[in-house]
């Protein structure tokens, strides 16, 4: 069988459309892995994009976490959507990389945990590359510096859907984005930690793209699979 990862670029779009873009993708991830055998060839994506201002609650999120009521959320100008990925309640926006893997967790041989774990894993290595030290929170998703202190802050959230082992949404990765959004919402649910970004601990805004790149080699290497760029 072969395994072919496609990375694709969207660079800032809507929220709503970019859903709507991955449910296509989704479909021919699916479609792939339920062809005849003589369509070998298993389609996987990774997606990066940014967003214009958004809020997304997951499933089992709790709508008090948005601190805000919603008609102040033209005067930020900002969107709200319920969505159908794990998780509570996070912020979408220019300067952060929003990640949709959306591969066939059989093909890449994980589970759903470890399929988590390898994502926290990319992020984790890649920020080690610029010097910054992150490391997981117990009992929480996503990647954080200076967990289990008062100090403790996300760089990365995660929140992901796994239906006939193919995977939706995926992370937002804090890179030099407008932090003062989270001051809205309690971020994942969490009412007594902070929120990061490279910018922030770096103290200067860093290349987009040359993080997007260096990222995206990141993934190449941890999950084990050759993207097509």
């Amino acid at each position: 069988m072969n395994s072919l990862w496609k990375f694709q670029d969207w660079g800032l779009v809507e929220y709503g459309d970019a859903w709507d873009r991955q449910r296509q993708l989704w479909n021919e991830v699916k479609d792939s892995k339920y062809a005849t055998e003589e369509r070998k060839s298993k389609i996987n994506y990774l997606v990066f994009c940014e967003h214009p201002h958004v809020y997304t609650l997951g499933k089992s999120g709790h709508d008090e976490n948005l601190l805000i009521p919603e008609n102040f959320l033209n005067k930020i100008g900002a969107k709200y959507f319920h969505i159908d990925r794990g998780g509570d309640i996070t912020y979408h926006g220019p300067g952060q990389i929003v990640g949709y893997p959306i591969i066939d967790l059989e093909v890449f041989g994980l589970g759903v945990k470890s399929y988590i774990h390898s994502i926290e894993e990319t992020i984790i290595r890649f920020l080690d590359g610029y010097g910054i030290k992150a490391r997981r929170l117990e009992g929480a998703t996503g990647v954080w510096l200076d967990p289990d202190t008062p100090k403790a802050r996300k760089i990365c959230a995660i929140g992901v859907k796994v239906s006939r082992w193919i995977t939706m949404h995926g992370f937002a990765f804090n890179v030099n984005t407008d932090l003062n959004y989270f001051s809205y919402i309690n971020p994942c649910g969490f009412q007594d930690k902070g929120v990061t970004s490279m910018s922030k601990e770096l103290g200067k805004p860093l290349d987009f793209e040359e993080v997007k790149q260096g990222l995206a080699t990141e993934f190449e290497k941890v999950f084990g699979h050759k993207l097509e760029r």
